[in-house]
């Protein structure tokens, strides 16, 4: 007798017609489901046996599904959970519905891993008994006036944390302590919520061994947009710390940095934060893909960088590359065409093109300072999205400051490839011919920027403004004795040079923003000094007013050192090499000290191969010639002691005079000590460019 086989009733079997030849699925063509099947093939196409019987098609409802928007990742609450989540990390970071719902931290953490819920129940099972514990004890007692829980000490105490604010009770009662708990595995520690009067929780921000509390997080996010935002406006000061921490740890902690320069209340936190936020850096660059909040960090990094004691070990100008690159991998140098760029739908409204569009000025103009302040050829693309609004529409338009601001670095970038690209020349450069053709027109050019301006514009774009001129004018170093415009060309550079170096002074005397400048304009004060210190030691100082330019050129040491954020970091080093050149060679009395050349080829350059900082790098290479390799001095022991560049007695404490720089107690005791080292990198070098020239110090390519 033979076994009848098992027949898997169809549910969808009656009013369904055999079309399964012509692309729909039904009964009598679908082949028959064994006892054996997966049940998730049985619940597929069942599935698509419903969507076809309705009439549309595969491709309708792929359609349907590409047409919703993604959600890249969610938030840890949700992972932890597994369920679906409609977090909006940018332009602006919105929690999703169900952490609203349940008044849960929204937040992304890359590190998250999720938790079993049967060890996170025993955990959660055990802390509520303690607390229910502690609440019948202390309501049983007559004494006490309120039930009220202590919130539980931390296991490891932090290395570095600072004092909780006085206002914040830190009593909660049973209800927030019951609360707390589910934000038991978030990322972050119980003992880092402090509870605020209106019942909120703010946490402490930990990287590393650096732990902050919220009002110090918060006291460093206003200090940096109070004194150093001015300088880059790329963020929006309306945003809170703790929702610039929900978008990209990165960010925040970088703010965090900047601020943290010249910052009294606590002087040692900028060196505790440069290793631990470099970390951070290549940990975010490694993390692959990255969003345009990324980005927006590069840009401030590259603006202020982490203190350095020599170049070797600067990575601005590759970050600046990294940040251009990422710019344009996410489509933001294509702001209306953003679904280029990704696999996930974008629809975005006014806010978030305006976002884009600004993060992509700040790119190029970030890019083209970086440039010009380390003598590199820019990696700029001033392209459609950046041309005048007229041409764009009005959702391109940007800020009037803004608009000046990216003309002048358009400007400084046409300088650069006008003067530096020749591609007949091995260095670059074009002919005395060439550049005083161009020279003209880049000054009708200059002119034209400065008929945009209006009296309302703020001293910083004028500040940039002159950096750009002084940029510009610097080429007349590579101009050949000889020439017709010789003269004319150097009369225009002393301009420029003073013009920057006034607007320099005025700006720390109006509103003491100097301490806070960017490196692009402490660079460009370097490249000043060593312009001042060029010209009135050569023929060229009988043309101008000596006692004038010795003022400025000792105000421009006093403006270095006070730029600079450490007692051995690469401005203060630079501003010794600039007070010892200065001293060696006349003191600004115009005389060439027995040089034995012509005063007209004085100011000739030996490295020509840095654009418009070419005189600084060459004006450290002569000082290496002149006083290491003859062992003249020490730097590092001359640094800890600066030299008086307006006295004639040699560096000591009783001749030392007061230039401005912060005291020692402001500078904290991690820089400058006695190990020669800063942020753990030797410091024996102070342009490490140039060591190429410093192996042997007695065989140098070039000849004096």
């Amino acid at each position: 007798m033979t076994a009848t086989p098992l027949a898997v009733p169809d549910p969808l079997a009656h009013g369904v017609s055999d079309a399964y030849s012509t692309g729909t699925f039904a009964t009598a063509g679908r082949p028959p489901i064994s006892p054996t099947t997966p049940s998730h093939v049985s619940r597929t196409t069942s599935v698509k046996r419903t969507l076809s019987g309705s009439g549309d098609s595969a491709e309708d409802v792929d359609e349907s599904k590409r047409s919703k928007p993604g959600v890249k990742r969610a938030c840890n609450e949700c992972r932890q959970q597994k369920l679906r989540c409609d977090v909006v990390q940018v332009p602006i970071y919105r929690p999703c519905h169900r952490c609203k719902r349940l008044n849960l931290d929204c937040k992304i953490d890359s590190a998250f891993k999720r938790v079993g819920k049967r060890s996170r129940n025993m955990e959660m099972e055990k802390e509520i008994h303690e607390l229910r514990r502690q609440l019948a004890t202390q309501q049983s007692s007559p004494t006490a006036p309120s039930p009220s829980i202590k919130a539980p000490p931390s296991e490891t105490a932090s290395p570095r944390i600072s004092s909780i604010p006085s206002q914040v009770d830190q009593y909660i009662t049973s209800e927030q302590a019951v609360n707390s708990l589910l934000h038991l595995r978030s990322g972050l520690d119980a003992a880092s919520q402090i509870w605020t009067p209106n019942g909120q929780a703010r946490h402490s921000r930990r990287l590393e061994g650096i732990t902050l509390a919220p009002d110090q997080v918060d006291d460093l996010f206003e200090r940096f947009f109070t004194l150093f935002h001015p300088y880059m406006p790329l963020l929006d000061p309306s945003i809170t710390s703790d929702a610039y921490f929900a978008m990209s740890p990165l960010l925040p902690w970088i703010i965090i940095s900047v601020a943290a320069r010249h910052y009294p209340p606590d002087p040692n936190l900028l060196p505790s934060l440069s290793a631990p936020i470099s970390h951070l850096l290549w940990a975010t660059l490694a993390d692959v893909p990255h969003n345009y909040i990324v980005v927006k960090a590069l840009c401030i990094l590259c603006t202020w960088p982490l203190p350095i004691s020599s170049t070797s070990a600067d990575p601005t100008f590759m970050l600046s590359g990294l940040m251009m690159q990422i710019a344009m991998q996410i489509g933001l140098h294509r702001p209306s065409h953003a679904q280029d760029f990704t696999r996930f739908k974008e629809d975005l409204r006014e806010e978030e093109l305006r976002d884009r569009v600004k993060t992509w000025v700040a790119c190029n103009m970030v890019s083209q300072r970086v440039a010009t302040g380390y003598g590199q050829p820019p990696s700029t693309v001033f392209d459609w999205a950046l041309v005048s609004p007229a041409t764009n529409g009005s959702n391109y338009r940007l800020p009037e400051e803004v608009e000046i601001r990216l003309s002048i670095e358009r400007f400084c970038n046409k300088v650069t490839r006008s003067f530096y690209t020749n591609k007949m020349d091995p260095l670059g450069l074009v002919s005395d011919e060439q550049r005083g053709i161009m020279s003209d027109f880049l000054a009708h050019d200059f002119e034209e920027i400065e008929c945009k301006l209006k009296p309302g514009t703020s001293a910083i774009t004028l500040l940039y403004l002159r950096a750009a001129a002084l940029h510009f004018r610097l080429s007349a170093f590579f101009d050949s004795p000889a020439s017709q415009d010789y003269h004319a060309h150097l009369s225009f550079l002393w301009q420029s040079t003073t013009s920057f170096l006034e607007c320099v002074l005025n700006l720390d005397s109006a509103g003491g923003l100097l301490p806070h400048s960017s490196n692009y304009i402490l660079q460009m004060i370097i490249a000043a000094g060593f312009t001042l210190l060029k010209l009135l030691n050569s023929f060229f100082a009988d043309s101008v007013k000596l006692v004038h330019g010795r003022d400025l050129f000792l105000k421009t040491i006093k403006a270095i050192r006070t730029v600079s954020v450490a007692t051995n970091d690469l401005p203060s080093r630079l501003a010794e090499v600039l007070a010892q050149l200065w001293k060696s060679g006349g003191s600004g009395l115009g005389t060439e000290q027995g040089h034995g050349r012509s005063l007209e080829n004085s100011l000739q350059l030996k490295v020509r191969c840095r654009m418009s900082m070419s005189l600084v790098y060459d004006s450290v290479w002569r000082w290496r010639e002149e006083f290491q390799t003859k062992e003249r001095g020490n730097l590092e022991t001359a640094v800890k002691n600066p030299t008086n560049p307006d006295s004639n007695v040699e560096s000591s404490a009783s001749s030392t005079v007061d230039i401005g720089l912060p005291s020692e107690g402001l500078l904290g005791d991690s820089f400058g000590t006695g190990t020669g080292t800063l942020f753990g990198e030797a410091n024996n070098e102070v342009f490490d460019p140039l060591s190429w020239m410093l192996d042997g110090y007695t065989d140098f390519p070039y000849d004096m």
